[in-house]
Protein backbone atom coordinates (compact mmCIF):
# COMPACT_ATOMS: atom_id res chain seq x y z
CA UNK A 1 0.00 0.00 0.00
CA UNK A 2 2.77 2.38 0.96
CA UNK A 3 4.59 1.67 -2.30
CA UNK A 4 1.40 2.29 -4.28
CA UNK A 5 0.77 5.71 -2.62
CA UNK A 6 4.41 6.70 -3.11
CA UNK A 7 4.21 5.72 -6.77
CA UNK A 8 1.01 7.72 -7.31
CA UNK A 9 2.57 10.76 -5.63
CA UNK A 10 5.62 10.53 -7.89
CA UNK A 11 3.41 10.23 -10.96
CA UNK A 12 1.37 13.23 -9.79
CA UNK A 13 4.50 15.28 -9.17
CA UNK A 14 5.86 14.33 -12.60
CA UNK A 15 2.59 15.41 -14.29
CA UNK A 16 2.66 18.68 -12.34
CA UNK A 17 6.20 19.40 -13.58
CA UNK A 18 5.14 18.62 -17.14
CA UNK A 19 2.20 20.98 -16.79
CA UNK A 20 4.42 23.67 -15.29
CA UNK A 21 6.91 23.21 -18.12
CA UNK A 22 4.18 23.65 -20.69
CA UNK A 23 3.08 27.01 -19.30
CA UNK A 24 6.40 28.45 -18.12
CA UNK A 25 7.46 30.14 -21.41
CA UNK A 26 4.15 31.96 -21.75
CA UNK A 27 4.15 32.80 -18.08
CA UNK A 28 7.71 34.11 -18.33
CA UNK A 29 6.72 36.29 -21.29
CA UNK A 30 3.73 37.57 -19.34
CA UNK A 31 5.89 38.32 -16.31
CA UNK A 32 8.41 40.14 -18.52
CA UNK A 33 5.66 42.34 -19.96
CA UNK A 34 4.56 43.12 -16.43
CA UNK A 35 8.15 44.05 -15.45
CA UNK A 36 8.40 46.38 -18.45
CA UNK A 37 5.10 48.04 -17.58
CA UNK A 38 5.96 48.30 -13.89
CA UNK A 39 9.38 49.85 -14.45
CA UNK A 40 8.08 52.31 -17.03
CA UNK A 41 5.52 53.48 -14.46
CA UNK A 42 8.29 53.86 -11.87
CA UNK A 43 10.52 55.78 -14.28
CA UNK A 44 7.65 58.04 -15.36
CA UNK A 45 6.74 58.83 -11.76
CA UNK A 46 10.38 59.38 -10.78
CA UNK A 47 10.96 61.94 -13.57
CA UNK A 48 7.85 63.84 -12.55
CA UNK A 49 8.79 63.87 -8.86
CA UNK A 50 12.35 65.04 -9.54
CA UNK A 51 11.19 67.77 -11.91
CA UNK A 52 8.61 69.04 -9.41
CA UNK A 53 10.45 68.79 -6.10
CA UNK A 54 14.23 68.77 -6.69
CA UNK A 55 15.82 71.79 -5.03
CA UNK A 56 17.28 73.18 -8.28
CA UNK A 57 15.73 73.44 -11.70
CA UNK A 58 16.16 70.28 -13.78
CA UNK A 59 16.76 70.06 -17.52
CA UNK A 60 14.40 67.14 -18.09
CA UNK A 61 15.58 66.37 -21.63
CA UNK A 62 19.25 66.16 -20.63
CA UNK A 63 18.45 64.18 -17.49
CA UNK A 64 16.37 61.59 -19.34
CA UNK A 65 18.96 61.45 -22.15
CA UNK A 66 21.64 60.58 -19.57
CA UNK A 67 19.41 57.81 -18.26
CA UNK A 68 18.80 56.42 -21.75
CA UNK A 69 22.50 56.50 -22.60
CA UNK A 70 23.42 54.79 -19.32
CA UNK A 71 20.84 52.06 -19.95
CA UNK A 72 22.06 51.41 -23.49
CA UNK A 73 25.73 51.47 -22.48
CA UNK A 74 25.10 48.29 -20.51
CA UNK A 75 24.24 46.48 -23.76
CA UNK A 76 26.92 47.12 -26.41
CA UNK A 77 28.60 50.18 -28.00
CA UNK A 78 26.49 49.92 -31.15
CA UNK A 79 23.00 50.24 -29.66
CA UNK A 80 22.46 54.01 -29.69
CA UNK A 81 19.53 56.43 -29.32
CA UNK A 82 19.29 59.28 -31.84
CA UNK A 83 16.82 62.04 -30.95
CA UNK A 84 15.39 64.18 -33.73
CA UNK A 85 18.18 66.77 -33.51
CA UNK A 86 20.85 64.08 -34.02
CA UNK A 87 19.31 62.43 -37.07
CA UNK A 88 21.87 64.08 -39.35
CA UNK A 89 24.56 61.97 -37.68
CA UNK A 90 22.67 58.78 -38.52
CA UNK A 91 22.13 59.96 -42.10
CA UNK A 92 25.86 60.64 -42.56
CA UNK A 93 26.65 57.11 -41.34
CA UNK A 94 24.35 55.45 -43.89
CA UNK A 95 24.65 57.75 -46.91
CA UNK A 96 27.89 59.70 -46.44
CA UNK A 97 25.89 62.84 -47.27
CA UNK A 98 24.95 65.99 -45.34
CA UNK A 99 24.43 69.68 -45.95
CA UNK A 100 27.33 71.80 -44.75
CA UNK A 101 30.73 73.28 -45.63
CA UNK A 102 32.73 70.04 -45.94
CA UNK A 103 35.37 70.01 -43.23
CA UNK A 104 36.49 68.25 -40.08
CA UNK A 105 36.58 70.46 -37.00
CA UNK A 106 38.04 69.89 -33.54
CA UNK A 107 37.78 71.49 -30.15
CA UNK A 108 40.95 72.43 -28.29
CA UNK A 109 41.50 71.81 -24.59
CA UNK A 110 42.23 75.51 -24.01
CA UNK A 111 38.99 76.51 -25.77
CA UNK A 112 37.82 77.22 -29.28
CA UNK A 113 36.81 75.11 -32.28
CA UNK A 114 39.17 74.92 -35.25
CA UNK A 115 39.09 73.81 -38.86
CA UNK A 116 41.50 70.87 -39.06
CA UNK A 117 40.77 69.26 -42.42
CA UNK A 118 38.78 70.83 -45.28
CA UNK A 119 37.55 68.43 -47.97
CA UNK A 120 38.79 68.87 -51.52
CA UNK A 121 36.32 70.65 -53.81
CA UNK A 122 33.91 71.44 -50.97
CA UNK A 123 32.75 74.95 -49.80
CA UNK A 124 35.32 75.24 -46.99
CA UNK A 125 38.26 74.54 -49.29
CA UNK A 126 36.82 76.61 -52.17
CA UNK A 127 36.38 79.59 -49.83
CA UNK A 128 40.02 79.36 -48.78
CA UNK A 129 39.52 78.04 -45.25
CA UNK A 130 42.59 76.23 -43.95
CA UNK A 131 43.53 73.89 -41.15
CA UNK A 132 44.31 75.98 -38.08
CA UNK A 133 41.56 78.57 -38.64
CA UNK A 134 39.59 79.22 -35.46
CA UNK A 135 35.83 79.69 -35.90
CA UNK A 136 34.83 82.79 -33.91
CA UNK A 137 31.27 83.24 -35.17
CA UNK A 138 28.74 81.76 -37.58
CA UNK A 139 26.47 84.49 -38.95
CA UNK A 140 25.46 86.37 -35.79
CA UNK A 141 26.17 83.53 -33.33
CA UNK A 142 29.32 83.81 -31.23
CA UNK A 143 31.03 80.41 -31.20
CA UNK A 144 34.12 81.23 -29.14
CA UNK A 145 32.83 79.25 -26.14
CA UNK A 146 30.86 76.56 -27.94
CA UNK A 147 31.71 72.87 -28.26
CA UNK A 148 32.58 71.16 -31.54
CA UNK A 149 29.15 69.48 -31.57
CA UNK A 150 27.38 72.82 -31.19
CA UNK A 151 29.49 74.41 -33.93
CA UNK A 152 28.86 71.41 -36.19
CA UNK A 153 25.10 71.87 -35.85
CA UNK A 154 25.43 75.55 -36.80
CA UNK A 155 27.56 74.74 -39.84
CA UNK A 156 25.12 72.14 -41.16
CA UNK A 157 21.96 73.20 -42.89
CA UNK A 158 19.91 73.21 -46.06
CA UNK A 159 22.09 73.12 -49.20
CA UNK A 160 22.40 76.41 -51.15
CA UNK A 161 21.86 78.55 -48.06
CA UNK A 162 24.43 81.28 -47.36
CA UNK A 163 26.41 81.76 -44.19
CA UNK A 164 29.20 84.04 -42.98
CA UNK A 165 32.06 82.67 -40.91
CA UNK A 166 34.24 84.88 -38.77
CA UNK A 167 37.62 83.19 -38.38
CA UNK A 168 40.96 83.94 -36.80
CA UNK A 169 43.91 82.72 -38.84
CA UNK A 170 47.20 82.06 -37.01
CA UNK A 171 49.80 84.83 -37.29
CA UNK A 172 47.19 87.36 -38.42
CA UNK A 173 46.14 90.26 -36.21
CA UNK A 174 42.62 90.81 -37.49
CA UNK A 175 39.87 88.21 -37.92
CA UNK A 176 38.52 87.44 -41.38
CA UNK A 177 34.94 87.16 -42.55
CA UNK A 178 34.30 84.50 -45.17
CA UNK A 179 31.01 83.98 -47.01
CA UNK A 180 30.13 80.42 -47.95
CA UNK A 181 27.22 78.61 -49.52
CA UNK A 182 26.30 75.29 -47.93
CA UNK A 183 26.42 72.34 -50.26
CA UNK A 184 25.21 68.76 -50.21
CA UNK A 185 28.41 67.16 -48.97
CA UNK A 186 29.04 63.74 -50.45
CA UNK A 187 32.03 62.06 -48.85
CA UNK A 188 33.68 59.77 -51.41
CA UNK A 189 34.18 56.29 -49.97
CA UNK A 190 36.81 55.33 -52.56
CA UNK A 191 39.49 57.78 -51.49
CA UNK A 192 41.92 56.69 -54.21
CA UNK A 193 42.43 54.05 -56.85
CA UNK A 194 45.29 53.47 -59.25
CA UNK A 195 48.01 51.05 -60.34
CA UNK A 196 50.77 49.90 -58.02
CA UNK A 197 53.68 47.78 -59.15
CA UNK A 198 53.47 45.82 -62.40
CA UNK A 199 49.81 45.84 -63.40
CA UNK A 200 48.46 45.57 -59.85
CA UNK A 201 45.24 47.53 -59.40
CA UNK A 202 44.66 49.22 -56.05
CA UNK A 203 41.41 50.51 -54.51
CA UNK A 204 41.16 52.09 -51.06
CA UNK A 205 37.66 51.98 -49.57
CA UNK A 206 37.12 53.99 -46.38
CA UNK A 207 33.55 52.92 -45.50
CA UNK A 208 30.33 51.21 -46.59
CA UNK A 209 27.51 53.59 -47.45
CA UNK A 210 24.77 53.22 -50.04
CA UNK A 211 27.19 54.72 -52.62
CA UNK A 212 30.22 52.51 -51.87
CA UNK A 213 29.42 49.61 -54.20
CA UNK A 214 28.94 51.90 -57.19
CA UNK A 215 32.19 53.72 -56.44
CA UNK A 216 34.11 50.42 -56.22
CA UNK A 217 32.48 49.21 -59.44
CA UNK A 218 33.44 52.40 -61.29
CA UNK A 219 37.03 52.17 -60.05
CA UNK A 220 37.34 48.48 -60.93
CA UNK A 221 35.92 48.89 -64.42
CA UNK A 222 38.24 51.82 -65.11
CA UNK A 223 41.27 49.86 -63.89
CA UNK A 224 40.37 46.88 -66.09
CA UNK A 225 39.49 48.90 -69.20
CA UNK A 226 42.05 51.68 -69.19
CA UNK A 227 44.95 50.20 -67.23
CA UNK A 228 44.70 46.49 -68.14
CA UNK A 229 45.45 45.40 -64.60
CA UNK A 230 46.46 41.77 -64.00
CA UNK A 231 45.51 41.59 -60.30
CA UNK A 232 43.74 43.66 -57.67
CA UNK A 233 44.31 44.90 -54.12
CA UNK A 234 41.26 46.03 -52.12
CA UNK A 235 42.45 48.02 -49.10
CA UNK A 236 40.01 47.88 -46.16
CA UNK A 237 42.42 49.00 -43.45
CA UNK A 238 40.86 51.41 -40.93
CA UNK A 239 37.48 50.79 -42.54
CA UNK A 240 34.94 50.75 -39.72
CA UNK A 241 32.18 49.19 -41.83
CA UNK A 242 28.65 50.37 -42.58
CA UNK A 243 25.81 48.92 -44.61
CA UNK A 244 25.60 45.14 -44.89
CA UNK A 245 23.88 45.35 -48.29
CA UNK A 246 26.80 47.38 -49.64
CA UNK A 247 29.24 44.67 -48.48
CA UNK A 248 27.17 42.00 -50.26
CA UNK A 249 27.18 43.99 -53.50
CA UNK A 250 30.95 44.44 -53.42
CA UNK A 251 31.59 40.72 -52.81
CA UNK A 252 29.24 40.03 -55.72
CA UNK A 253 31.66 41.77 -58.11
CA UNK A 254 34.20 38.98 -57.60
CA UNK A 255 32.18 35.75 -57.16
CA UNK A 256 29.39 34.10 -59.22
CA UNK A 257 25.80 35.26 -58.94
CA UNK A 258 23.72 33.52 -56.27
CA UNK A 259 26.58 32.89 -53.80
CA UNK A 260 25.76 33.22 -50.11
CA UNK A 261 27.78 36.07 -48.62
CA UNK A 262 26.38 36.40 -45.12
CA UNK A 263 23.41 35.31 -43.00
CA UNK A 264 21.98 36.99 -39.92
CA UNK A 265 20.39 35.33 -36.90
CA UNK A 266 18.74 37.03 -33.94
CA UNK A 267 16.12 36.68 -31.23
CA UNK A 268 13.21 36.88 -33.69
CA UNK A 269 13.76 34.02 -36.14
CA UNK A 270 11.26 35.50 -38.63
CA UNK A 271 13.72 38.36 -39.21
CA UNK A 272 16.70 36.10 -39.96
CA UNK A 273 18.02 36.72 -43.45
CA UNK A 274 20.46 35.27 -45.94
CA UNK A 275 22.22 37.68 -48.31
CA UNK A 276 23.32 36.35 -51.70
CA UNK A 277 25.03 38.00 -54.63
CA UNK A 278 22.31 39.24 -56.98
CA UNK A 279 24.18 40.66 -59.98
CA UNK A 280 26.52 39.21 -62.58
CA UNK A 281 30.15 39.53 -61.39
CA UNK A 282 32.77 41.74 -63.01
CA UNK A 283 35.71 39.34 -62.57
CA UNK A 284 35.81 35.96 -60.81
CA UNK A 285 39.34 34.84 -61.72
CA UNK A 286 41.70 37.81 -61.37
CA UNK A 287 44.16 37.22 -58.48
CA UNK A 288 43.07 39.35 -55.55
CA UNK A 289 44.36 40.47 -52.15
CA UNK A 290 42.45 42.24 -49.38
CA UNK A 291 44.31 44.37 -46.82
CA UNK A 292 42.94 44.52 -43.25
CA UNK A 293 44.09 45.60 -39.80
CA UNK A 294 42.76 45.87 -36.25
CA UNK A 295 40.51 48.79 -37.25
CA UNK A 296 38.79 46.88 -40.07
CA UNK A 297 35.34 46.11 -38.68
CA UNK A 298 31.79 45.02 -39.43
CA UNK A 299 31.07 45.24 -43.17
CA UNK A 300 34.82 45.32 -43.88
CA UNK A 301 35.06 41.97 -42.09
CA UNK A 302 32.12 40.59 -44.07
CA UNK A 303 33.86 41.39 -47.36
CA UNK A 304 37.29 40.13 -46.29
CA UNK A 305 35.90 37.11 -44.42
CA UNK A 306 33.52 36.09 -47.20
CA UNK A 307 36.23 36.33 -49.86
CA UNK A 308 38.50 34.27 -47.60
CA UNK A 309 35.81 31.64 -46.96
CA UNK A 310 35.18 31.35 -50.71
CA UNK A 311 38.95 31.08 -51.37
CA UNK A 312 38.60 34.07 -53.70
CA UNK A 313 41.28 36.33 -52.19
CA UNK A 314 44.30 36.20 -49.93
CA UNK A 315 44.25 38.45 -46.87
CA UNK A 316 47.30 40.47 -45.84
CA UNK A 317 47.83 42.60 -42.72
CA UNK A 318 46.68 42.14 -39.14
CA UNK A 319 43.75 40.40 -37.48
CA UNK A 320 40.57 42.45 -37.86
CA UNK A 321 38.51 44.10 -35.12
CA UNK A 322 36.00 41.30 -34.55
CA UNK A 323 32.52 42.84 -34.84
CA UNK A 324 29.99 40.19 -35.82
CA UNK A 325 26.88 42.15 -34.82
CA UNK A 326 24.22 43.68 -37.05
CA UNK A 327 22.24 46.82 -36.25
CA UNK A 328 18.88 48.01 -37.55
CA UNK A 329 17.03 51.24 -36.88
CA UNK A 330 13.65 51.41 -35.15
CA UNK A 331 11.34 54.42 -35.19
CA UNK A 332 10.66 56.15 -31.87
CA UNK A 333 8.20 58.87 -30.82
CA UNK A 334 8.98 62.48 -31.71
CA UNK A 335 11.03 61.61 -34.82
CA UNK A 336 13.78 59.81 -32.93
CA UNK A 337 15.36 56.50 -33.83
CA UNK A 338 17.04 53.63 -32.04
CA UNK A 339 19.96 51.90 -33.72
CA UNK A 340 19.78 48.53 -32.04
CA UNK A 341 21.79 45.32 -32.32
CA UNK A 342 19.27 42.75 -33.55
CA UNK A 343 21.37 39.85 -34.75
CA UNK A 344 24.78 38.31 -35.31
CA UNK A 345 26.10 37.66 -38.77
CA UNK A 346 27.68 34.48 -40.10
CA UNK A 347 29.93 34.38 -43.15
CA UNK A 348 29.95 31.48 -45.70
CA UNK A 349 32.01 29.00 -43.64
CA UNK A 350 29.40 29.33 -40.87
CA UNK A 351 31.60 31.26 -38.45
CA UNK A 352 30.72 34.40 -36.52
CA UNK A 353 33.79 36.56 -35.97
CA UNK A 354 32.41 38.50 -32.96
CA UNK A 355 35.30 39.07 -30.55
CA UNK A 356 33.75 40.73 -27.49
CA UNK A 357 31.14 38.94 -25.36
CA UNK A 358 28.74 41.73 -24.33
CA UNK A 359 26.18 39.30 -22.90
CA UNK A 360 28.49 38.17 -20.08
CA UNK A 361 30.08 41.16 -18.43
CA UNK A 362 32.50 40.94 -15.53
CA UNK A 363 31.51 42.05 -12.03
CA UNK A 364 32.99 45.51 -12.66
CA UNK A 365 30.94 45.89 -15.85
CA UNK A 366 33.86 45.43 -18.23
CA UNK A 367 33.62 43.22 -21.29
CA UNK A 368 35.99 40.35 -21.98
CA UNK A 369 37.10 38.90 -25.28
CA UNK A 370 36.18 35.33 -26.15
CA UNK A 371 39.20 33.21 -25.11
CA UNK A 372 41.12 31.59 -27.94
CA UNK A 373 40.58 28.22 -26.27
CA UNK A 374 36.82 28.57 -26.80
CA UNK A 375 36.98 29.37 -30.51
CA UNK A 376 36.00 26.72 -33.05
CA UNK A 377 37.43 25.62 -36.37
CA UNK A 378 35.46 26.09 -39.59
CA UNK A 379 36.49 25.42 -43.18
CA UNK A 380 36.65 27.42 -46.40
CA UNK A 381 35.19 26.11 -49.65
CA UNK A 382 38.47 24.29 -50.36
CA UNK A 383 38.81 22.92 -46.84
CA UNK A 384 41.24 25.44 -45.39
CA UNK A 385 40.72 25.79 -41.61
CA UNK A 386 39.60 29.16 -40.23
CA UNK A 387 38.43 30.17 -36.75
CA UNK A 388 35.52 32.09 -35.30
CA UNK A 389 35.29 34.39 -32.29
CA UNK A 390 38.28 36.65 -32.92
CA UNK A 391 37.96 38.69 -36.08
CA UNK A 392 39.29 37.64 -39.48
CA UNK A 393 42.90 36.45 -39.60
CA UNK A 394 44.99 37.09 -42.72
CA UNK A 395 46.90 34.35 -44.51
CA UNK A 396 49.91 36.68 -44.41
CA UNK A 397 50.20 38.49 -41.08
CA UNK A 398 52.50 41.52 -40.93
CA UNK A 399 53.28 42.88 -37.49
CA UNK A 400 51.95 46.41 -37.21
CA UNK A 401 54.28 49.09 -35.93
CA UNK A 402 52.93 50.52 -32.69
CA UNK A 403 52.50 54.25 -32.30
CA UNK A 404 54.71 55.66 -29.51
CA UNK A 405 52.93 57.66 -26.82
CA UNK A 406 54.79 60.83 -27.80
CA UNK A 407 53.17 60.80 -31.25
CA UNK A 408 49.68 60.51 -29.81
CA UNK A 409 50.20 63.66 -27.74
CA UNK A 410 51.86 65.54 -30.59
CA UNK A 411 48.54 65.15 -32.42
CA UNK A 412 46.00 65.55 -29.63
CA UNK A 413 47.74 68.56 -28.07
CA UNK A 414 47.78 70.36 -31.46
CA UNK A 415 51.59 70.66 -31.48
CA UNK A 416 51.80 68.94 -34.88
CA UNK A 417 48.87 70.90 -36.33
CA UNK A 418 50.22 74.27 -35.15
CA UNK A 419 53.74 73.61 -36.46
CA UNK A 420 52.47 72.51 -39.88
CA UNK A 421 50.18 75.55 -40.01
CA UNK A 422 53.21 77.81 -39.56
CA UNK A 423 55.22 75.70 -42.02
CA UNK A 424 52.51 75.83 -44.69
CA UNK A 425 52.23 79.63 -44.43
CA UNK A 426 55.92 79.83 -45.38
CA UNK A 427 55.69 77.27 -48.22
CA UNK A 428 53.08 78.10 -50.85
CA UNK A 429 53.67 74.88 -52.79
CA UNK A 430 55.39 71.52 -52.33
CA UNK A 431 56.47 68.82 -54.82
CA UNK A 432 54.14 66.00 -55.77
CA UNK A 433 53.36 63.43 -53.09
CA UNK A 434 55.66 60.90 -54.75
CA UNK A 435 58.60 63.35 -54.63
CA UNK A 436 57.95 65.07 -51.30
CA UNK A 437 60.09 64.23 -48.27
CA UNK A 438 60.53 65.79 -44.85
CA UNK A 439 64.08 67.05 -44.53
CA UNK A 440 66.24 66.68 -41.43
CA UNK A 441 66.10 70.47 -41.13
CA UNK A 442 62.30 70.34 -40.96
CA UNK A 443 62.50 67.58 -38.37
CA UNK A 444 64.87 69.60 -36.18
CA UNK A 445 62.64 72.66 -36.58
CA UNK A 446 59.67 70.60 -35.38
CA UNK A 447 61.63 69.34 -32.38
CA UNK A 448 62.68 72.87 -31.44
CA UNK A 449 59.10 74.09 -31.87
CA UNK A 450 57.84 71.43 -29.45
CA UNK A 451 60.48 72.45 -26.90
CA UNK A 452 59.58 76.14 -27.25
CA UNK A 453 55.93 75.27 -26.61
CA UNK A 454 56.97 73.36 -23.44
CA UNK A 455 55.45 70.22 -24.88
CA UNK A 456 54.98 67.46 -22.31
CA UNK A 457 53.40 64.06 -22.65
CA UNK A 458 52.07 61.28 -20.51
CA UNK A 459 54.59 58.46 -20.04
CA UNK A 460 52.94 55.26 -18.87
CA UNK A 461 56.25 53.68 -17.82
CA UNK A 462 56.91 56.58 -15.46
CA UNK A 463 53.47 56.18 -13.87
CA UNK A 464 53.89 52.44 -13.42
CA UNK A 465 57.32 52.89 -11.85
CA UNK A 466 55.92 55.41 -9.39
CA UNK A 467 53.19 52.99 -8.34
CA UNK A 468 55.69 50.14 -8.06
CA UNK A 469 57.99 52.24 -5.90
CA UNK A 470 55.14 53.10 -3.53
CA UNK A 471 54.23 49.41 -3.15
CA UNK A 472 57.89 48.45 -2.66
CA UNK A 473 58.26 51.08 0.07
CA UNK A 474 55.10 49.85 1.76
CA UNK A 475 56.40 46.29 1.77
CA UNK A 476 59.88 47.30 2.95
CA UNK A 477 61.91 46.35 -0.11
CA UNK A 478 63.47 49.81 -0.54
CA UNK A 479 64.94 49.67 2.97
CA UNK A 480 67.57 47.23 1.74
CA UNK A 481 68.44 48.73 -1.65
CA UNK A 482 66.75 51.61 -3.45
CA UNK A 483 69.43 52.14 -6.11
CA UNK A 484 67.51 50.09 -8.66
CA UNK A 485 64.64 52.61 -8.55
CA UNK A 486 67.08 55.52 -8.78
CA UNK A 487 68.62 54.03 -11.93
CA UNK A 488 65.22 53.33 -13.46
CA UNK A 489 63.97 56.85 -12.69
CA UNK A 490 67.02 58.29 -14.44
CA UNK A 491 66.33 56.14 -17.50
CA UNK A 492 62.59 56.91 -17.58
CA UNK A 493 62.81 60.67 -17.01
CA UNK A 494 61.19 62.42 -20.02
CA UNK A 495 63.80 63.73 -22.43
CA UNK A 496 62.38 65.40 -25.52
CA UNK A 497 65.64 65.34 -27.49
CA UNK A 498 66.16 61.67 -26.77
CA UNK A 499 62.59 60.62 -27.58
CA UNK A 500 62.40 62.70 -30.77
CA UNK A 501 65.62 61.08 -31.98
CA UNK A 502 64.50 57.62 -30.84
CA UNK A 503 61.31 57.82 -32.93
CA UNK A 504 62.72 60.03 -35.67
CA UNK A 505 61.52 57.93 -38.61
CA UNK A 506 57.98 57.59 -37.25
CA UNK A 507 57.72 61.28 -36.37
CA UNK A 508 58.96 62.25 -39.83
CA UNK A 509 56.23 60.05 -41.37
CA UNK A 510 53.61 61.71 -39.16
CA UNK A 511 54.93 65.14 -40.11
CA UNK A 512 54.96 64.30 -43.82
CA UNK A 513 51.38 63.03 -43.66
CA UNK A 514 50.09 66.24 -42.06
CA UNK A 515 52.02 68.47 -44.49
CA UNK A 516 50.88 66.58 -47.59
CA UNK A 517 47.27 66.70 -46.42
CA UNK A 518 47.40 70.52 -46.42
CA UNK A 519 48.17 70.60 -50.14
CA UNK A 520 46.67 67.39 -51.57
CA UNK A 521 43.84 66.68 -49.09
CA UNK A 522 42.72 63.16 -48.09
CA UNK A 523 43.96 61.55 -51.31
CA UNK A 524 47.43 62.95 -50.75
CA UNK A 525 47.47 61.78 -47.14
CA UNK A 526 46.63 58.24 -48.28
CA UNK A 527 49.30 58.25 -50.98
CA UNK A 528 51.86 59.40 -48.44
CA UNK A 529 50.89 56.54 -46.13
CA UNK A 530 51.48 54.02 -48.92
CA UNK A 531 55.19 54.87 -49.05
CA UNK A 532 57.26 52.14 -47.37
CA UNK A 533 54.04 50.22 -46.64
CA UNK A 534 55.07 46.67 -45.66
CA UNK A 535 51.53 45.30 -45.93
CA UNK A 536 51.03 46.72 -49.42
CA UNK A 537 54.47 45.49 -50.50
CA UNK A 538 53.68 41.98 -49.24
CA UNK A 539 50.38 41.94 -51.12
CA UNK A 540 52.13 42.97 -54.34
CA UNK A 541 54.74 40.28 -53.74
CA UNK A 542 52.09 37.56 -53.30
CA UNK A 543 50.10 38.66 -56.35
CA UNK A 544 53.28 38.71 -58.43
CA UNK A 545 54.01 35.09 -57.49
CA UNK A 546 51.14 33.06 -58.94
CA UNK A 547 52.55 29.82 -57.54
CA UNK A 548 52.52 31.19 -53.99
CA UNK A 549 49.09 32.76 -54.53
CA UNK A 550 47.55 29.52 -55.83
CA UNK A 551 49.17 27.38 -53.14
CA UNK A 552 47.87 29.68 -50.40
CA UNK A 553 44.29 29.27 -51.61
CA UNK A 554 44.52 25.59 -52.48
CA UNK A 555 43.06 22.59 -50.66
CA UNK A 556 45.51 21.76 -47.85
CA UNK A 557 47.40 18.54 -48.20
CA UNK A 558 47.10 15.94 -45.46
CA UNK A 559 49.10 17.00 -42.42
CA UNK A 560 49.66 20.49 -43.77
CA UNK A 561 48.85 23.44 -41.48
CA UNK A 562 47.62 26.65 -43.00
CA UNK A 563 48.42 30.02 -41.34
CA UNK A 564 44.74 30.62 -40.49
CA UNK A 565 44.67 27.35 -38.50
CA UNK A 566 47.38 28.44 -36.12
CA UNK A 567 46.18 29.35 -32.67
CA UNK A 568 45.39 33.04 -32.48
CA UNK A 569 47.76 35.14 -30.44
CA UNK A 570 45.90 35.81 -27.20
CA UNK A 571 47.83 39.03 -26.74
CA UNK A 572 46.15 40.61 -29.77
CA UNK A 573 43.75 43.29 -28.66
CA UNK A 574 41.03 42.41 -31.20
CA UNK A 575 38.50 44.71 -29.54
CA UNK A 576 40.56 47.87 -29.06
CA UNK A 577 40.95 50.65 -31.57
CA UNK A 578 43.97 52.67 -30.53
CA UNK A 579 44.46 56.41 -30.97
CA UNK A 580 41.14 57.57 -32.36
CA UNK A 581 41.20 61.38 -32.51
CA UNK A 582 37.92 63.26 -32.10
CA UNK A 583 36.84 64.95 -35.33
CA UNK A 584 33.43 66.43 -36.11
CA UNK A 585 32.10 67.21 -39.57
CA UNK A 586 30.77 70.58 -40.57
Amino acid sequence: MFKKVRRERLIGLFCLLLLAGSILPGQAQKDNRFEVSKNLDIFNALVKEVEMFYVDSVDVEKTVRRGINAMLSGLDPYTVYYPEQDMDELKIMTTGEYGGIGSYIRERKDGGVYIIEPFEGMPAALAGLKAGDRILAIDTVDTSNKTSSEVSELLKGVPNTKMVLKIQRPNEKKPREVELVRKQILVDQVTYYGVRGDGVGYIYLKGFTDKSAQEVKNALEDLKKNHQIKSLILDLRNNGGGLLESATQIVGMFVPKGKEVVSTKGKVSQWDRTYRTSNEPIDTVMPMAVLINGNSASAAEIVSGALQDMDRAVLVGQRSYGKGLVQSTRELPYEGRLKVTMSKYYIPSGRCIQQMDYSHRKADGSVAAIPDSLTSVFYTSKGRPVRDGGGVRPEFEIEEEEMPTIMYYLVTDFVLVDFVTDWAQKHKTIPSVEEFTVSDEDFEAFKNYAKEKNFTYDRQSEKILKNLKEVAQLEGYTDRDSTIFTELEARLTPNLDRDFDLYKDQIKKLLASEIVKRYYFQKGELLESLKDDEVLDKAIEVLSNLELYSKTLSTPEEGETKPADEKADSSTKGGDIAYVFDKTVG
